[in-house]
């Protein structure tokens, strides 16, 4: 088989002839500039480019991609891209998908692809709300947020998706957000190059019924006090000069601190690799919300075998031994049957 280049492309070329309808203001037109932005760049073909999205405002993501795509059923998009993932290992497909449709409707669907590994770039939309059904408060919502389904504030105890995801067993989890289109784009880079499921969470502004949900860490006079960078291999450090750290207590806790007072060399150096999920899981904890200092990037990215490939050398073993067993001897043997 003659393989061929991949041809050059740029951000019009993987941008579909449909006219985007989103609110405007709305954080996902950020998300989707910074995707088709990235492609180009990637050395991926359209044509073996497939998004897929479950239901919501997000999930209108595929109609205006360039590529293949399906706009499928509320919540159980992982489940369609598991199977079109293991069947075509030749196939890059991202699925897309909100805070409602991924942990409410389609939790199952989303842990179950993440302990499999299967091999997905799942973008998670995170604006801690119900955008397509007006505003009822969704599993990321925090607590006593007041909308149309909880007139009083809500009584649940929120998701966080990170931990979620570490909890499941993912082998690639972050977190980026919509005002920042250099650092979406590294992490959509970084998840594409991991084999097998890479989880994305993305702080995304629904300007109609959430704005601002994000303002305290984001905005453009904050961000450097409020957003924790992880960097691999660096010592953990934020702020306009640097000056916040983070560290590690004797009994595990994490905790901000001025460098200032312990030195450099006592601040948590960041291990993305770590094979124990147990310290990314405990920085996707360091702040109760978008309201305090919060990490962003690669909180986890290990090896660990891909549910496709896995599927098959299954399959090759079993083509392997075809032949061996007598299938008329085995359906004349009996009532019960010995199975190895």
């Amino acid at each position: 088989m003659t393989i061929t280049a991949v041809p050059a492309t740029t951000r019009k070329d993987w941008t579909s002839d449909q006219e985007v309808r989103w609110c405007p203001g709305c954080g996902d037109y950020s998300i989707l500039a910074a995707v088709q932005m990235l492609l180009p760049d990637l050395g991926v073909r359209r044509e073996s480019t497939v998004f897929l999205s479950g239901i919501g405002c997000a999930a209108r993501f595929p109609y205006y991609m360039s590529t293949y795509g399906m706009h499928s059923i509320h919540g159980r998009a992982p489940a369609i891209a598991t199977g079109l993932a293991t069947t075509r290992p030749d196939l890059d497909v991202w699925l897309v998908t909100g805070d409602g449709d991924a942990l409410s409707i389609g939790g199952n669907h989303l842990i179950h692809a993440l302990r499999r590994n299967v091999r997905l770039n799942i973008l998670m939309f995170n604006n801690q709300i119900y955008g397509l059904t007006k505003g009822q408060y969704s599993p990321t919502s925090e607590i006593a947020k007041v909308t149309k389904s909880t007139p009083f504030g809500s009584l649940d105890n929120p998701f966080n998706p990170v931990s979620l995801a570490l909890g499941a067993g993912a082998t690639f989890v972050a977190r980026t957000h919509d005002m920042d289109r250099a650092h979406m784009q590294e992490t959509f880079r970084r998840a594409h190059e991991h084999r097998g499921a890479a989880f994305v969470e993305v702080y995304q502004n629904c300007n109609v019924f959430n704005d601002g949900a994000f303002e305290k860490i984001t905005g453009r006079d904050v961000r450097a006090d409020m957003l924790i960078p992880l960097v691999h291999g660096q010592p953990i450090r934020f702020g306009a000069e640097e000056e916040k750290g983070v560290v590690q207590r004797s009994d595990g806790r994490l905790e901000v601190v001025d460098v200032a007072d312990v030195g450099e060399e006592a601040l948590l150096v960041h291990d993305e690799a770590r094979a124990d999920p147990g310290l990314a899981f405990a920085l996707s904890h360091l702040s109760r919300g978008p309201i305090e200092p919060t990490p962003i990037g690669v909180f986890r990215a290990v090896d660990r075998p891909e549910y496709g490939d896995q599927m098959d050398q299954q399959v090759a073993s079993a083509q392997e031994r075809r032949g061996q067993g007598d299938l008329k001897a085995l359906l004349r043997s009996g009532s019960t049957w010995t199975v190895d």
